[in-house]
């Protein structure tokens, strides 16, 4: 039986297992699809929703894994899809943060009401930002949010938004090109991890594929850690982008698979919490629901 896993540049773990065929030693035949190159139907605007992409296209199509960020499988569960975490990263805080331009007249989250916001919608980016508005008293009604993807950098180079949640390597080239302030730092406001999970029928029927995932997705962690340079140049390659500033992203990154926490349960309840008092889900999740304890066992032992 195939096994089919989800992938793209952001989940940086399985970009590079894609890439250095680890998996492919215990099991031969893996069916890697690309999660940019999926139909995302009528996509909705901003404040309208979440992109169709991260609910139901990652499993309408019967993927049996995939790496995210921390959104995806929380839209997911919102529309009803039986998913389980496998595992976390470790915190992700320093990869991006919420900035505006140093001459803004933008002082702090508050003043963010009426003004437009870049990110990329339905990514870890709309979790920092409801908790940044959170915190102040605000709603993404509160906002002009701009799901301007790829093109954000340039957006809020040309001061045609606002704000940006802004990560790397992207932020690195606005670095250089601008001057800029953090409004709002990911640090000490949301974990921002890397994340990996499945269907319950997958993680429940076939335990043995599950864990030659893990243990692959492990080795390859390491290689990075111990070959940046040419863990970059799989990126840069993908994207036409500067070898370098993909080698500082990685630099900033953890990696090695965790085991679900108690801790990271919380926040994403939080966040489930938030895009539903948003109008970002229509139905309340209990993200606990998505926790199999017996595959932090899984983890550990591929350590």
């Amino acid at each position: 039986m195939s096994l089919r896993v989800g992938y793209f540049p952001s989940n940086n773990s399985l970009w590079v297992l894609r890439h250095r065929g680890i998996l492919e030693r215990s099991i031969p035949d893996v069916e890697w699809v690309d999660l940019r190159s999926l139909p995302s139907g009528d996509r909705p605007a901003a404040t309208e929703g979440l992109p169709s992409l991260h609910g139901d296209h990652l499993f309408d199509g019967g993927y049996d894994f995939i790496g995210t960020g921390s959104t995806p499988p929380v839209t997911a569960q919102g529309k009803g899809h039986d998913v389980v975490y496998v595992a976390t990263s470790g915190s992700r805080h320093e990869n991006g943060r919420l900035i505006v331009h140093e001459d803004s007249p933008i002082g702090s989250p508050a003043d963010l009401a009426g003004k437009r916001v870049a990110l990329g919608h339905g990514s870890w980016q709309t979790t920092l930002l409801l908790f940044a508005l959170e915190g102040v008293g605000l709603t993404w009604k509160d906002i002009e949010p701009v799901d301007a993807g790829a093109e954000a950098a340039q957006l809020f180079l040309d001061r045609k938004v606002d704000a940006w949640v802004g990560s790397y390597p992207s932020l690195t080239r606005v670095e250089l090109e601008a001057s800029t302030r953090e409004l709002v730092a990911t640090d000490g406001l949301f974990s921002h991890r890397s994340l990996w999970f499945t269907r319950r029928d997958f993680a429940e029927g076939r335990p043995g594929e599950l864990a030659a995932i893990v243990a692959a997705l492990q080795e390859s962690d390491r290689w990075i850690q111990a070959n940046y340079r040419e863990a970059a140049a799989l990126f840069a390659a993908d994207d036409g982008g500067d070898p370098d500033a993909w080698e500082n992203a990685l630099r900033r990154r953890p990696f090695g698979l965790h085991a679900v926490s108690d801790e990271f349960v919380a926040e994403q309840q939080r966040a489930a919490d938030l895009f539903f008092a948003n109008g970002l889900i229509d139905r309340e999740i209990t993200v606990a629901d998505a926790v199999l304890p017996r595959l932090a066992e899984v983890v550990e032992q591929a350590r």
